[in-house]
């Protein structure tokens, strides 16, 4: 079973299992905290009513620390896995899985917020947003996929699915401030169909001044005003450079 205590030992797994070093974790935990009591009042059952009797009475939970809690649902976020899956890492059932999910949800949330680390929504807000203005103006722009359910819909088959992927797919277009390594800009998610160029011009990103803005081949024509954009391009397999 997955627990903070044993997984922050391993410092590949727990950074690969959360997308966040320990040094960066454990500064993330009182914002957590603050929001959960917020949240959650101590003085109140999980359905709102007053406690009979004191907090940390009655039964004990799988999910005991805060610590467990925050590692339970940054890894749900970092590896986007099943909900029985993610139960059976973390000794939990489906149903109580999808319990904690909807509860610590907006808790993580809130605790971004109170961190200024939640990403724009809305890219037109990208070029006053403190996240792309930390250091120097230097983005990068990528798309991300992730597999889903492969949809019943014959319409909805066609539109999700992905080429690149050979199967069912969702995507999103981030935007990362390569000085702080923090994400900038998330865009709606999207079907796997569409084309990650179509996605950031439909976006409508509006870059801070001088900006400059690290794209692959994915993002290829895209051409803001007043951006200077560098295309990556990706490494040759050796013995393929003459073909």
């Amino acid at each position: 079973m997955l627990t903070y205590t044993r997984l922050k030992e391993y410092p590949t797994n727990f950074l690969a299992a959360t997308g966040l070093t320990v040094a960066e974790f454990e500064p993330l935990l009182p914002a957590y905290q603050a929001a959960y009591a917020k949240h959650y009042p101590a003085q109140l059952t999980a359905k709102g009513k007053e406690r009979q009797r004191r907090v940390g009475g009655g039964s004990k939970g799988v999910l005991q620390t805060d610590a467990d809690r925050m590692l339970f649902i940054l890894v749900y976020l970092k590896t986007h896995p099943l909900q029985v899956m993610h139960g059976l890492q973390f000794d939990l059932s489906q149903a109580q899985a999808n319990y904690w999910i909807h509860r610590l949800l907006p808790v993580v949330h809130e605790a971004l917020d109170a961190l200024t680390l939640l990403p724009e929504r809305d890219g037109k807000q990208v070029v006053t947003s403190k996240l792309a203005l930390e250091g120097l103006p230097d983005l990068v722009l990528d798309g991300t996929e992730r597999r889903r359910e492969r949809p019943k819909d014959s319409e909805q088959q066609k539109s999700n699915y992905s080429g690149k992927k050979k199967t069912h797919t969702v995507k999103n277009i981030i935007l990362v401030n390569e000085t702080t390594g923090k994400v900038v800009y998330l865009s709606p998610t999207e079907p796997g169909s569409k084309h990650d160029k179509k996605a950031a011009d439909e976006a409508a990103i509006r870059y801070p001044t001088n900006a400059s803005l690290d794209k692959d081949t994915g993002f290829q024509g895209y051409e803001p005003a007043q951006v200077l954009t560098r295309q990556v391009k990706k490494n040759q397999r050796p013995g393929t450079e003459h073909r």
